[in-house]
């Protein structure tokens, strides 16, 4: 039997649910676009219990919190949580970040699912931008790279994260 201590994955549900969810911003609001993908295992199945969550800066590359050095701008929480269906997709309906001094434009994204104590934490790049003057970006070997790129879709972004095995994506140490 599991317990909470054991395994985060059925849990999450229940103990972390967010208000509006997937919402970064509302529906309707202009720009806006979704940043979907799939949540597989290392042998390449859909992950039906997890949680993808994203938080960023605004178009403007800025914060609505107090540690942005350049000070707090309101109205943009930048906030996301999507918890993963029953085939592993997730997705969020945001507005692409601006960039962030000494960073390219990206989204930062921690992963919770069953069989990890801890969540894993990565970034989602976007391939219109020079995310070569990234330190972070340029850190990950150029073998490695795609596992960060979002990929363009119809209505927004393709993001789909492996958490191990080929092709596994590249997450950070935080």
């Amino acid at each position: 039997m599991s317990t909470p201590s054991q395994t985060v994955g059925p849990f999450l549900h229940i103990g972390l649910p967010w208000p509006d969810g997937e919402f970064v911003v509302p529906e309707g609001t202009p720009g806006a676009v979704w940043v979907r993908g799939t949540l597989t295992d290392g042998e390449g199945n859909p992950v039906p219990d997890g949680l993808v969550e994203t938080w960023q800066a605004d178009p403007d590359g800025r914060f609505d919190h107090p540690d942005d050095p350049r000070g707090a701008v309101a109205g943009f929480r930048g906030f996301g949580r999507s918890p993963t269906t029953v085939d592993g997709q997730f997705g969020v309906l945001t507005l692409l970040p601006g960039a962030l001094p000494g960073a390219a434009p990206h989204i930062d994204v921690s992963v919770f699912a069953r069989g990890l104590l801890h969540r894993v934490v990565t970034r989602i790049y976007f391939p219109h931008n020079d995310n070569m003057a990234d330190p972070v970006f340029a850190s990950v070997p150029v073998e490695r790279r795609q596992t960060l790129l979002a990929e363009p879709a119809k209505d927004g972004y393709r993001f789909d994260i492996r958490l191990q095995g080929e092709g596994e994506t590249v997450f950070f140490d935080v």
